[in-house]
């Protein structure tokens, strides 16, 4: 930020020469500085949705909840329609899927892990994925749907 300078047209004295005229001001310009948080601001705005996990799949409607969030980015495992397993989006072969699950357990605080798996899975194969993240050492598995399904007394359709 630059300082501004105020003229005092009112008293000129001779033989001080042009700069006895000028005096700082002691305001502050804020309008740049607005601006810029407002450009951020949207900025901000605009590319947080983009930051979620990015993996295609079509996700089972329910009327659940959700659940309540941590302190800790979410781990998310996700099972694509094609049977491919991800960690985040990272592919991970089924077969070091455990050893994997292990090693990033011992570095969270939080057992917790949210499994999304396309509806067009079969159940035997997201319960055998359930099965490895437990073995893999996460005890609170939560189940990624989108909200807004149908609801069993029928009133949510």
């Amino acid at each position: 930020m630059g300082v501004s300078v105020a003229t005092n047209s009112g008293s000129r004295r001779r033989g001080r020469g042009r700069r006895a005229n000028l005096r700082p001001m002691s305001e502050i310009n804020v309008t740049p500085f607005v601006d810029v948080i407002l450009c951020l601001l949207i900025i901000f705005m605009v590319s947080a949705p983009l930051m979620t996990v990015g993996v295609p799949i079509d996700l089972p409607d329910t009327s659940a909840e959700a659940l309540p969030s941590d302190d800790e980015e979410p781990l998310t495992v996700t099972l694509t329609p094609e049977g491919e397993v991800l960690i985040q989006t990272t592919p991970v072969p089924e077969s070091d899927l455990i050893t994997r699950l292990q090693a990033i357990a011992a570095e969270r605080d939080t057992t917790r892990i949210f499994l999304r798996a396309d509806g067009a899975i079969a159940y035997n194969d997201v319960m055998r994925i359930m099965g490895a993240l437990n073995a893999g050492g996460f005890r609170e598995i939560g189940l990624v749907t989108d909200s807004g399904g149908p609801r069993l007394d029928g009133s949510g359709e």
